[in-house]
């Protein structure tokens, strides 16, 4: 196996608040344990996230993938967009147990808003299981509105996934920092 190579140093961040920096295919295992913590049902595999990683890169990237770490450097979150054309989709939002309430989950999706600024697109689409109740709140702060439903959407339980717009997302997000008063996540 090959040595994680070092990341560099790292921003200072606040006590209690984590740092987003590009997801690499150094942070594939620790963002599978988070995945599993969170999604056992449905948790994305390896090759997913690598294949994802593969098109994040270059001049003609067409994902963005970014985690979360705390002071400690322990992976705390990551986040995953899509873009194409002038359409951008969340892939994947996550943040670890102990930080639901920190409002690391708006950090990580202004951060995937501000990605699909950057790639032109004009329109946000998501899916979210029908039964978190939290991240549907959080994503309706941002702006996101109900646009349908995809049955069965999350394997194998069969759950169903709401599908989510956002219009313009360059207006959603101002540009320093997530919606005001934002505690949740």
């Amino acid at each position: 196996m090959t040595a994680r190579p070092s990341p560099g140093p790292r921003p200072a961040a606040p006590a209690g608040s984590a740092v987003l920096r590009p997801m690499r295919w150094w942070d594939i295992g620790p963002v599978l344990e988070l995945e599993q913590d969170l999604f056992p049902e449905d948790a994305w595999s390896a090759g997913m996230f690598w294949s994802e990683l593969a098109h994040s890169r270059g001049p003609r990237a067409t994902r963005h993938y970014v985690v979360a770490e705390d002071a400690a450097g322990r992976l705390v979150g990551y986040a995953g967009l899509a873009a194409a054309g002038d359409l951008a989709d969340v892939q994947t939002i996550a943040a670890a147990r102990d930080q639901w309430g920190t409002g690391l989950g708006a950090r990580l999706l202004t951060d995937l808003l501000r990605a699909a600024t950057a790639f032109e697109c004009a329109e946000v689409l998501l899916e979210v299981r029908v039964d978190n109740a939290r991240a549907q709140k959080l994503y309706e702060r941002f702006g996101f509105e109900p646009i349908g439903f995809r049955r069965g959407y999350y394997q194998p339980g069969n759950v169903d996934a709401l599908v989510m717009r956002l219009s313009d997302p360059a207006h959603s997000v101002p540009a320093d920092g997530p919606v005001q008063g934002e505690t949740h996540g």
